[in-house]
C-alpha cells in the first residue's frame, strides 16, 4: 500500500510540472481541519477508532463474509442512517454513547430477525462473486470520500486525484480482509494508516 502511495503521489508531482494550472488546493477538508482544531481528541478518537471500525463495517464486510460480518454490514449502515437524526447540538460523547448503545441492540435484533438460511445464501453468494465485490467496495469507500471535499456529491477529474489514495487504501484494506479472513486486520490496517496521517498532522493539532 505505501509503495502505491508513492508511485501515486510522484506521479501527482508529474502532473503538477506537465499540467502548472491544476490547482491542488481548490478543495480542502475544511470541516476536518476545523473539528481538528477545535477539538484535537474527538478528531484522534474519530479517525483512529470510529471511522476504521464503522467504514470497515461498512465495506469489507461484503468481501468472503461469514453470516456475523453479513449482520455487521446492516448494522453499519444503519448506523450512519440513524446518526443523521441525531440533533447536531447534542454532546459528541453522550451521541457516541448512544449510538453504541443503539447498534448493539440493533446487531442481536436483526441477527434473530433474520433467517439463518438467508444469512448463508447471501453469504454464499457474496463469496462466490467476491473479487468484483472487492473491486466495487474499494472504488465506493473512495467516492464516498468526497464529502470530505464537497457538500453533496460531485465529481470532476481534480476530485478524483484527492480520492485516488482512498481507492488504493480501499483495495489492500479488502486485501488484507480476503488473505486472513478476519474483519480485525483491515480494521487495525486502517487504524493504523489513519494514525500515520494523524502523525504528520500533529504540528497542527498542537
Amino acid at each position: 500500500m505505501l509503495g502505491s502511495y508513492f508511485v501515486f503521489f510522484a506521479i501527482l508531482g508529474i502532473l503538477q510540472i506537465v499540467f502548472p494550472n491544476l490547482d491542488f488546493l481548490k478543495y480542502q477538508q475544511a470541516d476536518m481541519n476545523a473539528l481538528m482544531s477545535e477539538n484535537p481528541w474527538k478528531f484522534i478518537l474519530l479517525a483512529v477508532v470510529i471511522a476504521p471500525i464503522l467504514e470497515e463495517g461498512m465495506f469489507r464486510t461484503l468481501i468472503k463474509p461469514s453470516p456475523n460480518e453479513f449482520i455487521f454490514f446492516l448494522c453499519s449502515w444503519i448506523l450512519v442512517i440513524a446518526a443523521i437524526f441525531i440533533p447536531v447540538d447534542v454532546h459528541w460523547a453522550l451521541k457516541f454513547g448512544f449510538l453504541l448503545l443503539f447498534i448493539t441492540l440493533v446487531y442481536f435484533f436483526l441477527k434473530e430477525l433474520i433467517p439463518r438460511s438467508f444469512q448463508y445464501k447471501a453469504c454464499s453468494f457474496l463469496n462466490r462473486n467476491y473479487i468484483s465485490i472487492w473491486m466495487i467496495t474499494a472504488v465506493i469507500f473512495g467516492l464516498v470520500h468526497i464529502s470530505n471535499y464537497v457538500d453533496g456529491f460531485r465529481l470532476d477529474f481534480l476530485l478524483f486525484l484527492m480520492i485516488v489514495p482512498r481507492i488504493i487504501a480501499g483495495f489492500y484494506f479488502g486485501k488484507v480482509k480476503i488473505e486472513n479472513r478476519s474483519m480485525v486486520w483491515p480494521i487495525a490496517m486502517h487504524a493504523m494508516n489513519n494514525a500515520t496521517v494523524l502523525i504528520f498532522l500533529i504540528p497542527k493539532i498542537l
